[in-house]
């Protein structure tokens, strides 16, 4: 019997830099416009984004998203400029 010779990627070739979106809780902004916001950009279904706000509000802060910066930063942008506190780390 022959072996075939596999070529596997090593972790280190296909490493992905995953980031974190956090939105994080404020004072000024009503829970149905943050529900309305992260349905609208970040494509949440209404559950979704009723639980990540409800964690916002209680918790001071949720994790929205991941990806890499390239797809994270129009989101940060769009929510930045709907008025939501979002941050990336």
């Amino acid at each position: 019997m022959k072996e075939s010779s596999k070529s596997t990627p090593k972790a280190s070739e296909t490493k992905i830099k995953v980031k974190s979106l956090f939105l994080i809780n404020d004072d000024y902004n009503s829970f149905d416009y943050v529900v309305d916001c992260l349905t609208a950009i970040c494509d949440h279904d209404p559950i979704q984004a009723e639980q990540c706000a409800l964690l916002t509000h209680y918790k001071g802060s949720c994790e929205i998203m991941l990806g890499d910066n390239d797809d994270l930063l129009p989101l940060q942008e769009d929510l930045t400029l709907y008025g939501l506190n979002v941050e990336i780390l």
